[in-house]
């Protein structure tokens, strides 16, 4: 973990570099550095904490660098080792550098291998096993692509890899599984990557490497080990879609957007007699009898939103699963389901996982994702974009929508091809998705509420969110953004599990954000409200219907479709744990810990 760039050409290396590292600064890291290979010899440079630092690092001791035709760099994500100098890639061997996104799984046992024979070790990471092994089998060799072949035969795990070395110091040697990795071309220039954004502008063409795929390159062009039918695809030129645009920060920027992706999304699917999905074939849902989701995070909240639409709309049995679960959990796996997966960047590691088992099991498979050509895009039978465009923010706010609304949208799909919904609740449900972008539009007002209120809500020792039926992983999701940016504890839960064990934690210093949908079971959520008022809990009502008891209340509109109140109240949510954020100093687009894609376990 977790962003990786290279570069082979005779421009300005060490710009390409830090230019790449910071459009991957998104992904989430804790420390960053590049190794440049020239003539004279490898230069490296480390740092930990945020680029500005690697960057001053490099002003200070990089003066009069030789001029270098190749270089790699590296964000790090600290998974085996703490975020220190030493522990930050590029790591090194005696004449080679290594750059690694992934886990090697089998790194303890290569290690202590590599220990017995009397090589030593730097750092506490997996990664400095690739580069001692390869030095390892240069020596016995003398062929560094052989070298390079049994090493990557050696590991086990997921990894992208990027290795240069002294012993043939035109070249990076490459290699991917099961972490992204893309290479780029324009004339006279081969680049590498994590994904698009530190190529758009660079590289005219790119590959997305495949799981298996490994080789090397130099200014001459690509040389695949494995084999290789991946065709190179043009890439867009412009990064206009990935600037702040006088935004504070990409994740306000993005909230803001949610309207406008929301109309991208539906764009062409939404027909005046239902609905529409070029994608899916007619015959696609033929034998399917139920429904598996599986997904992480954010994107499983999703799932979990889609759940009761497919029941309900849909009158399909649905279940969902969290990924990393449910690859230990020994399924049963039924080929009459139909199994979703749901991810922002389409490369999140347990996600990819659950996929292969379904597809191993001869399961039908559906993809609902933002990133085209990703790894999960390429092994799903059929793929649903959502059009979110680039989210760079790493707490996920306009991929939650844009996947919701797919999932909406592939209820009444659904429904209709099964007839089990009529059409009187079909152009209902079709008049109010056509909603969805004008009720996304962020209401000053209800920004400047939130700005107010977050004051208030910046100590105590904890937060509820609780809602019910399509508002409990709504409430779910809204604890999920405001633990993520702003470091408070926060839990959801469905409102009616109050009484069951976590009302006992009500007093003034616990905060409720209470979900209150007009159109949705509101008595119910009113009378769950009522018990942790009456237990003194501070109580923050989001609702279109005054709230007497509300020690502060956010007033959303009155409609008449209980989705449209969700969306209405899922841009609060967004708007108050940023503003909680933001007072408390830290850094909303890239909070501490976090990575924007998790391509480990």
């Amino acid at each position: 973990m977790c962003g990786i760039v290279g570069y082979i050409g005779k421009n300005d290396t060490k710009k390409f570099l830090i230019d790449g590292l910071k459009e991957l600064e998104y992904r989430g890291y804790d420390s960053a550095g590049i190794a440049l290979l020239g003539d004279d010899g490898i230069e490296t440079y480390k740092a930990v904490g945020k680029l500005i630092n690697l960057e001053e690092k490099i002003t200070q001791n990089c003066t009069n660098c030789f001029e270098t035709p190749v270089g790699i760099g590296h964000t790090r994500w600290a998974t085996h080792g703490k975020p220190t100098e030493i522990n930050a890639h590029p790591h090194l061997g005696a004449y080679s550098f290594v750059v690694h996104n992934g886990i090697i799984e089998n790194y303890k046992e290569l290690k202590d291998e590599l220990i017995s024979q009397g090589i030593e070790f730097l750092s506490q990471t997996d990664t400095e096993v690739i580069v001692h092994l390869f030095e390892k089998f240069h020596k016995i060799t003398n062929n560094t692509k052989e070298a390079f072949c049994k090493t990557i035969e050696a590991l086990h795990g997921a990894y992208a890899i990027l290795l240069i070395t002294k012993a043939d110091k035109d070249k990076i040697f490459f290699a991917k599984s099961g972490s992204p990795m893309i290479i780029g071309k324009s004339q006279n220039e081969i680049f590498f990557a994590s994904s698009d954004a530190p190529l758009i502008g660079y590289a005219s063409e790119v590959i997305y490497l495949e799981d298996g795929e490994f080789g090397e390159a130099d200014q001459n062009g690509i040389s695949f080990y494995s084999n290789n039918t991946t065709k190179w695809n043009k890439l867009q030129t412009s990064k206009q879609l990935a600037q702040k645009n006088g935004f504070r920060f990409f994740m306000e920027k993005e909230i803001y957007e949610q309207s406008e992706v929301a109309s991208d999304c539906m764009l062409g699917r939404i027909k005046d007699n239902g609905i529409s999905f070029d994608e899916i074939s007619l015959d696609f849902f033929d034998d399917i009898r139920d429904i598996k989701i599986c997904a992480c995070g954010t994107s499983y909240h999703a799932g979990l939103t889609g759940s009761y639409l497919l029941q309900r709309l849909g009158n399909i049995r649905c279940e969902v699963e969290i990924a990393s679960e449910f690859r230990y959990k020994e399924p049963i796996l039924d080929k009459n389901t139909l199994f979703v997966v749901i991810s922002q960047s389409g490369e999140t590691a347990d996600t990819l996982e659950a996929l292969k088992m379904a597809k191993n099991s001869g399961l039908k498979t559906l993809a609902i994702c933002n990133v085209d050509n990703s790894s999960i895009t390429r092994v799903a039978d059929v793929t649903l974009l959502t059009r979110a465009g680039i989210e760079k923010g790493v707490a996920s706010t306009k991929a939650f929508t844009t996947q919701t609304l797919v999932l909406w949208m592939l209820s009444l799909y659904i429904g209709k091809i099964k007839n089990s919904i009529n059409n009187n609740l079909l152009q209902n449900e079709l008049r109010t998705l056509r909603e969805v972008p004008r009720v996304l539009k962020i209401d000053s007002s209800i920004h400047e509420k939130c700005k107010r209120l977050s004051k208030r809500y910046l100590h105590g020792h904890g937060f509820f969110f609780i809602g019910r039926d399509v508002f409990y992983p709504l409430a779910l999701e809204g604890a999920l953004k405001l633990k993520e940016i702003s470091y408070l504890h926060a839990e959801g839960y469905p409102a009616g599990e109050m009484k069951h064990g976590p009302i006992a934690l009500a007093d003034p210093e616990l905060f409720t954000i209470a979900l209150m949908p007009q159109n949705l079971l509101y008595d119910k959520i009113k009378s769950n409200v009522e018990e942790l008022s009456a237990r003194d809990s501070t109580i923050c009502a989001i609702s279109p219907l005054n709230f007497e008891l509300a020690d502060d209340f956010i007033k959303t509109n009155l409609c008449d479709h209980y989705m449209l109140e969700f969306f209405e109240m899922l841009v609060a949510l967004q708007l108050l744990s940023q503003e909680i954020s933001i007072r408390l100093g830290n850094d909303v687009d890239m909070p501490r810990n976090l990575a924007k894609s998790v391509t480990v376990e």
